[in-house]
């Protein structure tokens, strides 16, 4: 019979090997994710160039309409301004006369109104309204 101490010691060793073999499969398992990810991280890193040289040429194409845009933008401004100063100008010009006009129209027809002798005429029965 196997004494108390070999039986421990049995049971220490039974114990280490399945250590040892869960960290074997443990250690295995690592490998294979490292293996991977360094494939995934190749695969990306092919796949990346071609992608940063579109994105350059992208970022470069869109640098210049913006500068196209600017300009455009500038001469916007500017023909804003001018018909805006145009506008100012037009409204010198034919507001101030054609109010002085309108106030002579009316200050003539009010003259001629005051001088016309006022006539009232009575309404006959069964005449329609006055004109």
């Amino acid at each position: 019979m196997l004494t108390a101490g070999e039986v421990a010691g049995l049971i220490a060793a039974t114990g280490w090997i399945v250590l040892v073999c869960v960290m074997a499969m443990v250690l295995v398992k690592l490998a294979r994710l490292l293996t991977e990810t360094t494939k995934a991280v190749s695969d990306l890193n092919n796949r990346l160039t071609p992608l940063l040289d579109d994105v350059s040429v992208t970022v470069n194409e869109t640098n210049r309409q913006l500068v196209a845009v600017e300009a455009i933008t500038k001469d916007v401004k500017q023909v804003s301004g001018h018909a805006a100063k145009l506008s100012a100008v037009t409204q010198t010009i034919f507001t101030g006369p054609l109010i002085k006009v309108s106030s002579l129209g009316y200050g003539v027809r009010r003259a001629i109104e005051a001088r016309r002798p006022r006539t009232t005429r009575v309404r006959q029965p069964g005449q329609g309204r006055l004109r």
